[in-house]
Protein backbone atom coordinates (compact mmCIF):
# COMPACT_ATOMS: atom_id res chain seq x y z
CA UNK A 1 0.00 0.00 0.00
CA UNK A 2 1.15 3.41 -1.06
CA UNK A 3 0.30 6.34 -0.12
CA UNK A 4 1.85 9.38 -1.92
CA UNK A 5 2.02 13.00 -1.21
CA UNK A 6 -0.54 14.98 -3.70
CA UNK A 7 0.51 17.50 -5.92
CA UNK A 8 -0.24 20.61 -5.08
CA UNK A 9 1.43 23.89 -6.33
CA UNK A 10 0.52 27.00 -5.13
CA UNK A 11 -3.36 26.48 -5.27
CA UNK A 12 -5.18 25.18 -2.42
CA UNK A 13 -6.83 22.21 -2.01
CA UNK A 14 -10.82 22.08 -1.25
CA UNK A 15 -11.49 20.59 1.77
CA UNK A 16 -13.39 17.56 0.56
CA UNK A 17 -10.17 16.54 -1.50
CA UNK A 18 -7.76 17.01 1.61
CA UNK A 19 -9.88 14.66 3.74
CA UNK A 20 -10.63 12.44 1.05
CA UNK A 21 -6.80 11.74 1.04
CA UNK A 22 -6.52 11.91 4.83
CA UNK A 23 -9.46 9.63 5.95
CA UNK A 24 -7.45 7.64 8.03
CA UNK A 25 -5.36 10.38 9.68
CA UNK A 26 -9.30 12.08 10.78
CA UNK A 27 -10.49 8.59 11.76
CA UNK A 28 -7.54 8.11 14.00
CA UNK A 29 -8.16 11.58 15.66
CA UNK A 30 -11.64 10.51 16.41
CA UNK A 31 -10.84 7.11 17.86
CA UNK A 32 -8.38 8.78 20.41
CA UNK A 33 -10.97 10.52 21.66
CA UNK A 34 -13.30 7.39 22.85
CA UNK A 35 -11.74 5.80 25.84
CA UNK A 36 -11.84 8.65 27.87
CA UNK A 37 -15.59 9.81 26.47
CA UNK A 38 -16.50 6.48 27.27
CA UNK A 39 -15.01 6.24 30.82
CA UNK A 40 -17.15 9.54 31.51
CA UNK A 41 -20.03 8.64 30.07
CA UNK A 42 -20.66 5.42 31.89
CA UNK A 43 -18.52 6.56 35.10
CA UNK A 44 -21.76 4.88 37.43
CA UNK A 45 -21.49 1.73 35.81
CA UNK A 46 -17.94 1.24 35.82
CA UNK A 47 -18.03 2.35 39.50
CA UNK A 48 -20.65 -0.74 39.87
CA UNK A 49 -18.59 -3.01 38.27
CA UNK A 50 -15.37 -2.51 39.74
CA UNK A 51 -17.11 -2.00 43.20
CA UNK A 52 -15.37 1.10 44.36
CA UNK A 53 -16.77 4.43 44.61
CA UNK A 54 -17.55 6.91 42.03
CA UNK A 55 -15.30 9.28 43.36
CA UNK A 56 -12.57 7.39 43.35
CA UNK A 57 -12.82 5.89 39.73
CA UNK A 58 -13.75 9.57 38.51
CA UNK A 59 -10.17 10.65 40.40
CA UNK A 60 -7.91 8.29 37.96
CA UNK A 61 -8.81 10.02 34.74
CA UNK A 62 -6.53 12.70 36.35
CA UNK A 63 -3.62 10.00 35.62
CA UNK A 64 -4.18 9.76 32.16
CA UNK A 65 -3.94 13.79 31.68
CA UNK A 66 -0.74 13.51 34.31
CA UNK A 67 0.85 10.40 32.21
CA UNK A 68 -0.22 12.80 29.05
CA UNK A 69 1.63 15.65 30.10
CA UNK A 70 4.69 14.06 31.30
CA UNK A 71 5.08 11.82 28.38
CA UNK A 72 4.46 14.36 25.41
CA UNK A 73 6.77 16.64 26.99
CA UNK A 74 9.93 13.83 27.86
CA UNK A 75 9.24 12.46 24.28
CA UNK A 76 9.04 14.98 22.08
CA UNK A 77 12.63 15.06 21.03
CA UNK A 78 12.26 11.27 20.31
CA UNK A 79 9.02 11.88 18.22
CA UNK A 80 10.74 14.34 16.00
CA UNK A 81 13.00 11.29 15.12
CA UNK A 82 10.38 8.11 14.95
CA UNK A 83 8.40 7.70 11.68
CA UNK A 84 5.22 9.26 12.69
CA UNK A 85 3.43 6.35 10.90
CA UNK A 86 4.61 3.82 13.08
CA UNK A 87 4.12 5.92 16.07
CA UNK A 88 0.51 6.55 15.58
CA UNK A 89 0.36 2.64 15.14
CA UNK A 90 2.12 2.23 18.28
CA UNK A 91 -0.47 4.71 20.00
CA UNK A 92 -3.16 3.17 18.64
CA UNK A 93 -2.20 -0.47 19.74
CA UNK A 94 -1.10 0.73 23.05
CA UNK A 95 -5.07 2.88 23.15
CA UNK A 96 -6.57 -0.29 22.25
CA UNK A 97 -4.88 -2.92 25.21
CA UNK A 98 -5.61 -0.22 27.62
CA UNK A 99 -9.40 -0.33 26.61
CA UNK A 100 -9.24 -4.16 26.57
CA UNK A 101 -7.61 -4.48 30.00
CA UNK A 102 -9.80 -2.29 31.37
CA UNK A 103 -13.01 -4.45 30.44
CA UNK A 104 -11.54 -6.97 33.04
CA UNK A 105 -13.30 -5.13 35.51
CA UNK A 106 -10.88 -4.90 38.22
CA UNK A 107 -9.67 -1.27 39.87
CA UNK A 108 -6.16 -1.84 39.38
CA UNK A 109 -7.24 -2.64 35.01
CA UNK A 110 -8.35 0.86 35.50
CA UNK A 111 -5.27 2.40 36.38
CA UNK A 112 -3.82 0.91 33.92
CA UNK A 113 -6.21 2.11 31.55
CA UNK A 114 -5.85 5.48 32.53
CA UNK A 115 -2.08 6.03 32.14
CA UNK A 116 -2.78 4.07 28.68
CA UNK A 117 -4.63 6.26 27.08
CA UNK A 118 -2.84 9.57 28.50
CA UNK A 119 0.19 7.51 27.02
CA UNK A 120 -1.78 6.96 23.78
CA UNK A 121 -2.37 10.43 23.62
CA UNK A 122 0.71 12.10 23.92
CA UNK A 123 2.23 9.84 21.23
CA UNK A 124 -1.09 10.19 18.13
CA UNK A 125 -1.99 13.83 18.98
CA UNK A 126 1.31 15.15 17.68
CA UNK A 127 2.34 12.37 15.22
CA UNK A 128 -0.77 13.04 13.51
CA UNK A 129 -0.44 16.70 13.34
CA UNK A 130 2.81 16.18 12.34
CA UNK A 131 1.81 14.16 9.05
CA UNK A 132 -0.78 16.69 8.45
CA UNK A 133 1.34 18.90 7.93
CA UNK A 134 4.09 16.26 5.81
CA UNK A 135 1.76 15.81 3.46
CA UNK A 136 1.68 18.49 1.42
CA UNK A 137 4.39 20.98 0.26
CA UNK A 138 3.09 24.40 0.60
CA UNK A 139 2.00 26.03 3.91
CA UNK A 140 -1.47 26.34 2.77
CA UNK A 141 -2.26 23.03 2.12
CA UNK A 142 -0.28 21.77 5.01
CA UNK A 143 -1.52 24.22 8.30
CA UNK A 144 -5.25 23.54 6.58
CA UNK A 145 -4.72 19.88 6.94
CA UNK A 146 -3.60 20.15 11.03
CA UNK A 147 -6.18 22.44 11.32
CA UNK A 148 -8.76 19.79 9.36
CA UNK A 149 -7.76 17.60 12.29
CA UNK A 150 -8.44 19.27 15.17
CA UNK A 151 -11.54 20.43 13.52
CA UNK A 152 -12.20 16.73 13.62
CA UNK A 153 -11.60 16.17 16.91
CA UNK A 154 -13.67 19.03 18.13
CA UNK A 155 -16.23 17.07 15.80
CA UNK A 156 -15.79 13.90 17.71
CA UNK A 157 -16.05 15.56 20.98
CA UNK A 158 -19.78 16.70 20.56
CA UNK A 159 -20.97 13.28 18.69
CA UNK A 160 -18.90 11.20 20.63
CA UNK A 161 -21.80 10.88 23.32
CA UNK A 162 -24.73 9.49 20.97
CA UNK A 163 -22.35 7.34 18.56
CA UNK A 164 -21.14 5.91 22.67
CA UNK A 165 -24.49 5.77 23.67
CA UNK A 166 -25.38 3.59 20.69
CA UNK A 167 -22.33 1.60 20.89
CA UNK A 168 -22.97 0.52 24.41
CA UNK A 169 -26.35 -1.28 23.54
CA UNK A 170 -24.21 -4.39 22.83
CA UNK A 171 -23.03 -5.09 26.23
CA UNK A 172 -22.41 -1.75 27.54
CA UNK A 173 -19.14 0.26 28.52
CA UNK A 174 -17.67 -3.04 27.72
CA UNK A 175 -18.56 -3.78 24.95
CA UNK A 176 -17.99 -0.42 23.55
CA UNK A 177 -13.92 -0.10 24.53
CA UNK A 178 -13.71 -3.77 22.88
CA UNK A 179 -15.61 -2.70 19.46
CA UNK A 180 -13.29 0.48 20.22
CA UNK A 181 -9.98 -1.44 20.35
CA UNK A 182 -11.03 -3.29 17.23
CA UNK A 183 -11.20 -0.07 15.24
CA UNK A 184 -7.49 0.86 16.46
CA UNK A 185 -6.14 -2.52 15.49
CA UNK A 186 -7.75 -1.86 12.09
CA UNK A 187 -6.08 1.91 12.30
CA UNK A 188 -2.65 0.46 13.44
CA UNK A 189 -2.54 -1.87 10.82
CA UNK A 190 -3.19 0.77 8.06
CA UNK A 191 -0.64 3.12 9.38
CA UNK A 192 1.71 -0.32 9.40
CA UNK A 193 1.17 -0.46 5.85
CA UNK A 194 0.64 2.23 4.34
CA UNK A 195 4.08 3.79 3.00
CA UNK A 196 4.81 7.19 3.92
CA UNK A 197 5.01 9.78 1.16
CA UNK A 198 8.21 10.85 -0.31
CA UNK A 199 9.78 13.10 1.71
CA UNK A 200 12.92 15.93 1.02
CA UNK A 201 16.39 14.40 1.48
CA UNK A 202 17.17 14.01 5.24
CA UNK A 203 18.83 16.81 7.81
CA UNK A 204 20.92 15.79 10.84
CA UNK A 205 18.71 14.68 13.34
CA UNK A 206 18.78 16.58 16.24
CA UNK A 207 19.35 15.49 19.55
CA UNK A 208 17.22 14.88 22.80
CA UNK A 209 18.81 17.91 24.88
CA UNK A 210 19.52 19.45 21.46
CA UNK A 211 16.13 19.38 20.51
CA UNK A 212 15.23 21.39 23.68
CA UNK A 213 17.58 23.89 23.32
CA UNK A 214 16.73 24.90 19.62
CA UNK A 215 12.71 25.33 20.81
CA UNK A 216 14.25 27.36 23.75
CA UNK A 217 15.67 29.52 21.15
CA UNK A 218 12.72 30.21 19.04
CA UNK A 219 10.89 32.65 21.57
CA UNK A 220 7.73 32.80 18.68
CA UNK A 221 7.06 28.86 18.75
CA UNK A 222 7.27 29.04 22.84
CA UNK A 223 4.91 32.30 22.95
CA UNK A 224 2.75 30.34 20.41
CA UNK A 225 2.48 27.24 22.96
CA UNK A 226 2.21 29.17 26.27
CA UNK A 227 -1.29 30.97 24.33
CA UNK A 228 -2.33 27.61 23.68
CA UNK A 229 -1.71 26.62 26.75
CA UNK A 230 -3.12 29.39 28.61
CA UNK A 231 -6.18 29.95 26.19
CA UNK A 232 -6.80 25.86 27.41
CA UNK A 233 -6.21 26.58 31.13
CA UNK A 234 -9.34 29.46 30.68
CA UNK A 235 -11.56 27.68 28.11
CA UNK A 236 -10.99 23.76 30.39
CA UNK A 237 -11.89 26.00 33.53
CA UNK A 238 -14.78 27.20 32.09
CA UNK A 239 -16.52 23.99 31.12
CA UNK A 240 -15.72 22.58 34.29
CA UNK A 241 -18.16 24.60 35.90
CA UNK A 242 -20.33 25.46 33.16
CA UNK A 243 -23.08 22.61 33.92
CA UNK A 244 -23.05 23.96 37.99
CA UNK A 245 -23.28 27.68 36.86
CA UNK A 246 -26.97 26.58 34.52
CA UNK A 247 -27.89 24.43 37.13
CA UNK A 248 -27.83 27.38 40.08
CA UNK A 249 -28.73 30.18 37.69
CA UNK A 250 -31.34 28.56 35.45
CA UNK A 251 -32.10 25.50 37.40
CA UNK A 252 -31.21 23.07 34.40
CA UNK A 253 -31.48 19.66 34.88
CA UNK A 254 -28.48 17.79 33.20
CA UNK A 255 -30.65 16.17 30.58
CA UNK A 256 -31.29 19.99 29.48
CA UNK A 257 -28.00 20.57 29.69
CA UNK A 258 -26.67 18.70 27.19
CA UNK A 259 -28.42 21.16 24.50
CA UNK A 260 -25.98 23.74 26.16
CA UNK A 261 -23.35 21.58 25.77
CA UNK A 262 -23.93 20.75 22.18
CA UNK A 263 -24.44 24.57 21.48
CA UNK A 264 -20.69 24.88 22.91
CA UNK A 265 -19.15 21.85 21.32
CA UNK A 266 -21.26 22.82 18.14
CA UNK A 267 -19.82 26.48 18.04
CA UNK A 268 -16.09 25.43 18.41
CA UNK A 269 -16.36 22.99 15.64
CA UNK A 270 -17.92 25.50 13.64
CA UNK A 271 -15.31 28.44 14.60
CA UNK A 272 -12.03 25.67 14.25
CA UNK A 273 -13.31 24.84 10.84
CA UNK A 274 -14.21 28.21 9.68
CA UNK A 275 -10.68 29.48 10.89
CA UNK A 276 -8.63 27.35 9.33
CA UNK A 277 -9.55 27.98 5.99
CA UNK A 278 -9.31 31.92 7.05
CA UNK A 279 -6.06 31.99 8.22
CA UNK A 280 -4.37 29.26 5.68
CA UNK A 281 -1.97 30.92 3.35
CA UNK A 282 -3.42 33.30 0.66
CA UNK A 283 -6.38 34.05 2.36
CA UNK A 284 -8.02 36.81 3.39
CA UNK A 285 -6.87 36.32 6.95
CA UNK A 286 -3.91 34.12 6.25
CA UNK A 287 -1.13 36.97 6.69
CA UNK A 288 -2.58 38.44 9.39
CA UNK A 289 -2.50 36.28 12.95
CA UNK A 290 -2.08 39.03 15.31
CA UNK A 291 -5.54 40.24 14.25
CA UNK A 292 -6.87 36.87 14.31
CA UNK A 293 -4.90 36.10 17.44
CA UNK A 294 -5.76 39.60 19.04
CA UNK A 295 -9.64 39.79 18.05
CA UNK A 296 -10.53 35.75 19.15
CA UNK A 297 -8.75 36.28 22.55
CA UNK A 298 -10.89 39.71 23.19
CA UNK A 299 -13.94 38.24 22.57
CA UNK A 300 -13.38 35.16 24.61
CA UNK A 301 -12.22 37.72 27.51
CA UNK A 302 -15.23 39.59 27.27
CA UNK A 303 -17.27 36.45 27.12
CA UNK A 304 -16.58 34.73 30.23
CA UNK A 305 -16.28 38.04 32.08
CA UNK A 306 -19.77 38.15 31.06
CA UNK A 307 -21.45 34.90 30.92
CA UNK A 308 -21.24 34.31 34.50
CA UNK A 309 -23.24 37.29 35.12
CA UNK A 310 -25.93 36.76 32.56
CA UNK A 311 -29.40 36.24 34.16
CA UNK A 312 -31.62 35.47 30.98
CA UNK A 313 -31.31 31.85 29.31
CA UNK A 314 -31.14 32.77 25.43
CA UNK A 315 -28.71 35.20 26.45
CA UNK A 316 -26.55 32.92 28.38
CA UNK A 317 -26.71 30.48 25.56
CA UNK A 318 -25.89 32.96 23.25
CA UNK A 319 -22.82 33.79 24.72
CA UNK A 320 -22.07 30.38 25.09
CA UNK A 321 -21.52 29.54 21.87
CA UNK A 322 -19.89 33.35 21.20
CA UNK A 323 -17.12 32.06 23.77
CA UNK A 324 -16.74 28.63 22.37
CA UNK A 325 -16.22 30.11 18.49
CA UNK A 326 -13.86 32.45 19.50
CA UNK A 327 -11.70 30.37 21.55
CA UNK A 328 -11.98 27.84 18.35
CA UNK A 329 -10.71 30.75 16.12
CA UNK A 330 -7.62 31.15 18.70
CA UNK A 331 -6.62 27.20 18.55
CA UNK A 332 -7.33 27.09 15.04
CA UNK A 333 -4.95 30.06 14.38
CA UNK A 334 -2.10 28.50 16.72
CA UNK A 335 -2.17 25.48 15.12
CA UNK A 336 -1.62 27.31 11.82
CA UNK A 337 1.50 28.97 13.11
CA UNK A 338 3.02 25.98 14.37
CA UNK A 339 2.55 24.05 11.50
CA UNK A 340 3.97 26.82 8.74
CA UNK A 341 6.69 28.17 11.11
CA UNK A 342 7.82 24.58 12.78
CA UNK A 343 10.23 23.54 10.25
CA UNK A 344 12.08 20.68 11.92
CA UNK A 345 10.95 21.48 15.24
CA UNK A 346 7.15 20.68 13.99
CA UNK A 347 7.03 17.31 15.62
CA UNK A 348 8.66 18.65 19.23
CA UNK A 349 6.86 21.71 19.25
CA UNK A 350 3.45 19.92 18.77
CA UNK A 351 4.04 17.68 21.18
CA UNK A 352 5.10 20.23 24.10
CA UNK A 353 2.12 22.16 22.98
CA UNK A 354 -0.25 18.95 23.67
CA UNK A 355 1.29 18.95 26.98
CA UNK A 356 0.96 22.43 27.61
CA UNK A 357 -3.07 21.93 27.03
CA UNK A 358 -2.92 19.03 29.37
CA UNK A 359 -1.63 20.92 31.84
CA UNK A 360 -3.71 23.93 31.26
CA UNK A 361 -7.02 21.17 31.47
CA UNK A 362 -5.69 20.73 35.65
CA UNK A 363 -4.96 24.35 36.25
CA UNK A 364 -8.12 25.74 34.55
CA UNK A 365 -10.14 23.95 37.05
CA UNK A 366 -8.11 24.37 40.05
CA UNK A 367 -7.87 27.83 39.19
CA UNK A 368 -12.02 28.43 38.40
CA UNK A 369 -12.24 26.26 41.38
CA UNK A 370 -10.32 28.69 44.02
CA UNK A 371 -12.41 31.83 41.82
CA UNK A 372 -15.55 29.86 42.85
CA UNK A 373 -14.69 29.39 46.38
CA UNK A 374 -13.38 33.35 47.60
CA UNK A 375 -16.46 35.19 44.88
CA UNK A 376 -18.85 33.12 43.46
CA UNK A 377 -19.72 33.74 39.73
CA UNK A 378 -17.97 36.98 39.60
CA UNK A 379 -14.58 34.70 41.16
CA UNK A 380 -14.50 32.26 38.71
CA UNK A 381 -15.42 35.11 35.82
CA UNK A 382 -12.32 37.06 37.31
CA UNK A 383 -10.02 33.84 37.82
CA UNK A 384 -10.14 32.56 33.88
CA UNK A 385 -9.93 36.08 32.45
CA UNK A 386 -6.49 36.41 33.81
CA UNK A 387 -5.06 33.54 31.77
CA UNK A 388 -6.64 35.00 28.48
CA UNK A 389 -4.87 38.76 29.60
CA UNK A 390 -1.77 36.95 30.05
CA UNK A 391 -2.29 35.12 26.39
CA UNK A 392 -3.40 38.64 24.77
CA UNK A 393 0.17 40.24 25.95
CA UNK A 394 1.87 37.18 24.52
CA UNK A 395 0.43 37.84 21.18
CA UNK A 396 3.46 40.05 19.62
CA UNK A 397 6.26 37.52 20.39
CA UNK A 398 4.10 34.72 19.06
CA UNK A 399 3.38 36.47 15.50
CA UNK A 400 6.69 38.20 15.32
CA UNK A 401 8.24 37.83 11.84
CA UNK A 402 5.02 35.72 10.60
CA UNK A 403 3.54 39.02 9.12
Amino acid sequence: MTVSRPPTGKQPLPDRRIIAAQGPLLLAAVLGLFPFTVYSTYLVPISDTVGAGEAAVGFLRGLGGITELFVGVAAAPLLARWPKRRVSALALITLAISGLVATTGVFAALIVFCAGVGLSTALLTPALLTQATESYDDPANAGRTATLVTATQSLAAVAAGPVIGMLGLWRGWQGTLWITAALAVVLATWFLRATPPPTPPATKQLGYLEAFDRLRARPDLLAIIAIAALRTTSFMGYLAFLAAFYHDRFDLSAQAFTLIWTVSGSAFFAGNYLAGRWCRAGEALGDRPRAVLTTGLLTALLAVLAIFHITALPAAALGTALLGFAHAIVAAQLTTLLAHRGGDLTTVAFAVNTAGMSLGVFVGAALGGVGLALGGHTGIAIALAVPVVVAVGLVGRGVRSAE
